[in-house]
């Protein structure tokens, strides 16, 4: 984001108004939907009716557990395996693929299997991984739609570790796979690879001021620069960015050194040649190479002529099986920085006896000297990191432990709740980074669903104030991570309780006079499930008089979750900024409210259709937060009629803007300011596509598929955590 007195955005900034190379390059700054139209099922060779969870029921796991380890040692000509096991590099694969995660806004990760498409098949990062994914077609051709690549690639490291002597926390399928690059994800506005960090930060003083989503630190990084902030070694300002990366990612300094000594327990960096030499990445390489890049022209171009990041060499004595050499090497030698045969600093040992050092991964009878990226020096220099890796040293039993876990941790992170999960060998422990609810024993006949409403109506309460909290209860899912929803009701929780955007007064209100309707019950619904009824109640009554007479589906069995089941920090980063459904900016942005708009919108799984739609009944309900008048383009505030949109569409007005997010509405009879707008309000009006819609709704006969499409819209919304109602 620019260096300015707004406030932070984590989102894409920008990257929705992007156009180069289509029809809409003539109009730069035109709002560009295309982040809600992505991942269409058209795209989907497998088709609507395709149900991976079904099909992975089908999956013999232990067979393709067997088949993968089987694989890891049968070294192909074409890409001969370091020391003959795929290992480290299948590790390098799966770490890569899950790494990319962050907790600012959900988005990267292995949930997707995104590796396949650009940017990420063509890092500079991720070189050479094209080879691990084409190592892997035999396996994937077999097994077919039973597993995706998404899963397989995290399988594959697993098992990685598994054939070299390490026991894995447990494996969760469930990823499914996308068929055409995510264009959504925000990785950095640099339009060079590996530009230099301060591109990302407000300050290059304050490493902490890197910009939001971002994680990694320069264009086409997963993490960090191995040899060093922007290329200089320096291990106690890389521990700098380390910290801040792993943090991003949801990783404390204990995780932290153990996945980076546990990664680099096995395995190899590559930088036997002239990288410069290399020929083009994957996306950009002739139609001869059959999606395969980085073609070393030197020697054989592969096996010890291989090049990769540019280091060179291994980090531990054996790294072709699990072992604990990677403490006793970092912490019991000393280490000077020296030049890879590509040019790249790396760290190596001063002095180190023959029989410590590595064998060369391919010449028989050789050994190497071990090497130490700059992040593996951070481990040993900085303080707090240094009593870490001390720890681990003394106590490999917890080492393995701590690394199993976070290992776990990293490459499910973005899976969502437990209950998404899917095969045998699932751990059976609640862990609290997944957001666990508990799960409830009751279910409800539509006699006593029907009761609830008429209780929860004649509470006191009004329909603003319960559409609104069930609406605030719903809004922080996000369907890149999976994280937030309805259920749990955490809503009533440290620290969403307090979150300006959730009206912190009104909350307490209907909170309290829910339970207090719940206490009086023979049956104890949970207040998770009462929250989305009342909302479905009173947008029943509110439909009732527009003159349509509906019912608003609902599904119990939403459970409350407690506050020892909430990990209240990482919740933090589900705190919403901007609300365009209910018209609220927490403060002015540098990025246009409907971009802002736009990124929720997709966060929450919604279609452009049916965030019109929404807007528009949210509008006229009167849902907005404070409750503003801006945008309610009706006479009879709090009914569920279409007519926000007739008044939208409606030339009898004209619309003056009055300051940058403004506007007022008037009669052009009268010269009156009959309304006020904001940005979100407008947009729906002037953007093509969005009008489209717009009109659509205002029509005369489209009044009751007004009201329909908006119940279908609001309870996608509210069941959108409920995993259990779509497997």
């Amino acid at each position: 984001m620019e260096n300015s007195n707004k406030g932070k955005c984590p989102v894409m900034h920008g990257a929705n108004t992007e156009t180069t190379n289509s029809v809409m390059s003539w109009w730069p700054n035109a709002l560009n939907l295309d982040i809600l139209h992505q991942h269409d099922s058209k795209t989907n060779p497998y088709g609507e009716d395709y149900n991976y969870a079904e099909e992975f029921k089908k999956l013999d796991l232990d067979a393709l557990k067997n088949d993968l380890k089987k694989l890891m040692t049968e070294s192909q000509s074409w890409w001969p395996a370091d020391w003959g096991h795929y290992g480290g590099l299948m590790i390098r694969m799966a770490w890569h693929s899950a790494g990319t995660y962050r907790i600012a806004d959900g988005r990267g990760g292995s949930n997707t299997g995104n590796q396949r498409f650009a940017p990420l098949n063509s890092w500079p990062d991720n070189v050479n991984l094209d080879k691990a994914r084409r190592l892997l077609w035999p396996v994937k051709k077999k097994y077919g739609k039973k597993i995706s690549w998404a899963d397989l690639f995290i399988l594959a490291g697993n098992m990685a570790y598994e054939s070299m002597g390490f026991k894995t926390f447990g494996f969760a399928g469930g990823r499914e796979d996308i068929w055409h690059p995510e264009k959504d994800i925000n990785w950095g506005n640099e339009k060079e690879w590996l530009a230099a960090t301060k591109n990302r930060y407000k300050s290059d003083a304050d490493r902490e001021t890197l910009e939001n989503p971002l994680a990694a630190v320069q264009m086409g990084l997963i993490y960090v620069n191995p040899e060093g902030v922007d290329g200089h070694p320096d291990p106690l300002k890389t521990a700098i960015d380390v910290r801040t990366t792993f943090r991003r990612m949801a990783m404390n300094d204990e995780e932290t050194v153990a996945l980076t000594a546990g990664g680099h327990t096995v395995g190899k960096a590559h930088g036997n040649g002239d990288a410069s030499k290399l020929g083009e990445s994957p996306e950009a390489a002739g139609l001869h190479e059959q999606g395969l890049g980085w073609k070393n022209p030197k020697g054989k171009g592969n096996a010890e002529d291989t090049v990769t990041s540019g280091l060179e060499g291994a980090w531990t004595t054996t790294p072709d099986r699990w072992n604990h050499t990677y403490f006793d090497l970092l912490l019991n030698h000393e280490w000077e920085s020296k030049k890879s045969p590509a040019g790249a600093w790396q760290w190596e040992p001063v002095s180190i006896r023959e029989e410590d050092k590595p064998l060369d991964a391919h010449i028989p009878g050789v050994r190497r000297n071990p090497i130490m990226t700059d992040a593996d020096m951070a481990m040993k220099m900085d303080p707090e990191y240094r009593k870490i890796a001390d720890r681990f040293y003394k106590d490999p039993q917890y080492f393995a432990e701590v690394f199993a876990r976070a290992w776990f941790k990293l490459t499910h992170r973005d899976l969502g709740p437990k209950s998404r999960y899917l095969g045998a060998d699932v751990p059976k422990e609640d862990l609290i980074w997944q957001d666990p609810v508990p799960t409830v024993d009751y279910t409800l006949s539509e006699t006593e669903v029907d009761e609830l409403k008429t209780r929860l109506l004649n509470s006191g309460l009004t329909r603003t104030e319960l559409i609104s909290t069930a609406w605030d209860s719903a809004r922080t899912f996000r369907c890149s991570d999976y994280r937030g929803g309805a259920n749990g009701a955490r809503i009533r929780l440290s620290p969403q309780k307090d979150w300006e955007g959730n009206e912190p007064l009104r909350l307490q209100k209907v909170l309290n006079m829910l339970s207090e309707i719940r206490e009086g019950l023979s049956k104890k619904i949970s207040l998770a499930d009462l929250i989305v009824l009342g909302g479905s109640a009173a947008i029943e009554k509110a439909a009732q008089d527009a003159g349509f007479k509906i019912n608003v589906p609902f599904s119990p069995g939403r459970g409350d979750a407690s506050a020892d089941m909430t990990d209240a920090e990482s919740f933090e980063v589900l705190e919403p900024i901007h609300d365009g459904f209910r018209n609220w900016l927490k403060k002015d942005y540098a990025i246009k409210p409907e971009e802002l708009l736009l990124d929720r919108t997709q966060l929450m799984g919604l279609t452009a259709p049916e965030m019109t739609v929404l807007i528009g009944g949210m509008r006229v309900l009167g849902t907005n937060h404070g409750g503003t008048k801006h945008g309610v383009f009706t006479d009879r505030e709090g009914v569920l009629s279409n007519d926000f949109f007739v008044n939208l569409t409606d030339m009898q007005f004209d619309w003056k803007p009055v300051s940058e997010n403004l506007y007022h509405i008037i009669e052009r009879k009268t010269g009156q300011t009959k309304w006020t707008a904001t940005r979100v309000d407008l947009v729906l009006g002037s953007n093509s596509i969005l009008r489209s819609y717009a009109e659509v709704y205002a029509q005369d006969d489209n009044k009751e598929k007004f009201i329909n499409d908006f119940v279908k819209a609001w309870v996608k919304v509210m069941d959108a955590d409920r995993f259990d109602l779509k497997r």
